[in-house]
């Protein structure tokens, strides 16, 4: 049978961006920042620690910094926020708070909605998050990845395109035959320059319920999905 070009086309894998994509940083961050107390502004540390997160990485990315897993990164930028913040917490409480990244709850769609989407596709993540947060992750929100991939297992960080391009590897798939789904549009803009499909979710909350973000549709993806049980949806599952 002819293929009919006005069908979209179906890839066989989706990789999906973590934070902030599959589970909900913000929140689980600025609760666990508000228990400690300490006077600290618990908003304020969390969406710090955040921003810190694109800049340690692009000293990794430059060289700056040999390869450096993203525990360690965080506990970096969580050291500098600390400072700035005239926050003086004991060490163990620092090694406890910075494992906060593990334990990330998901958005309220996301185990079920990836479980429809596993029974049709493979399903993996593509996150900067090292390989041992992503599997404590998995493991606290129940979420059944087919394969947890991280730019540890290729020694680069997104955006640089052997993360993207890996994923086919992995699978031995063409990039067009790999969806990444994220709630990034650079993110998105990355893996499409590098041949992949893309599905862009809203995730209205992301960082939290006093900062705007952008859901309006991304015009060049794929897919645009209010969450990933509508993404399901749309490719049948």
């Amino acid at each position: 049978m002819e293929h009919d070009q006005n069908m979209p086309r179906r890839p066989q894998v989706l990789a999906f961006d973590v934070f902030g994509t599959v589970v909900d940083w913000y929140s689980t961050v600025r609760r666990e920042v508000e228990a400690l107390g300490r006077g600290l502004d618990a908003d304020a540390v969390a969406s710090a620690w955040r921003a810190g997160y694109p800049v340690a990485m692009e000293r990794v990315r430059s060289g700056e910094l040999g390869w450096t897993r993203i525990d360690d990164l965080h506990r970096m930028i969580l050291d500098d926020v600390l400072e700035k913040a005239d926050c003086a917490l004991d060490e163990a409480t620092r090694v406890e708070l910075n494992r906060v990244w593990h334990r990330l709850d998901p958005w309220p769609d996301s185990p079920g909605g990836l479980a429809r989407l596993r029974r049709g596709f493979h399903i993996c993540t593509l996150s900067n998050g090292n390989l041992s947060l992503l599997a404590e992750m998995a493991k606290h929100a129940s979420l059944p990845w087919d394969l947890i991939l991280s730019a540890e297992n290729f020694r680069h960080y997104k955006p640089d395109p052997q993360t993207y391009l890996g994923v086919a590897d992995v699978f031995d798939v063409d990039p067009a035959q790999v969806m990444m789904v994220a709630a990034h549009k650079n993110d998105l803009a990355s893996a499409r320059a590098c041949g992949l499909m893309t599905a862009f979710i809203r995730r209205p909350a992301e960082f939290g319920p006093n900062r705007p973000n952008d859901t309006s549709d991304d015009p060049v993806a794929d897919f645009n999905a209010d969450d990933i049980h509508q993404l399901a949806t749309m490719l049948g599952c």
